[in-house]
């Protein structure tokens, strides 16, 4: 499944496991979603995905399956 690929990414980005994520986890309850915890996200869209995001579009972000929508889109 496409979606839980992603999610496996983004606890591989933030180095967390797996099991503390899920699509409706709420991005800011997520200590290691931090500055380098977005970028870490950034170049894993652009390397898995061929999806350039920026800043802004990153900072409208509020959970996990926002970054799948997006990555998915």
């Amino acid at each position: 499944m496409e979606e839980q690929k992603v999610i496996e990414l983004i606890a591989e980005a933030l180095e967390v496991g797996i099991e503390t994520i899920a699509s409706e986890t709420l991005l800011d309850d997520l200590e290691e979603y931090d500055s380098m915890g977005k970028l870490s996200i950034i170049v894993i869209l652009d390397e898995e995905y061929d999806k350039s995001l920026s800043g802004e579009e990153m900072a409208s972000f509020k959970t996990v399956s926002d970054i799948i929508s997006f990555a998915l889109k």
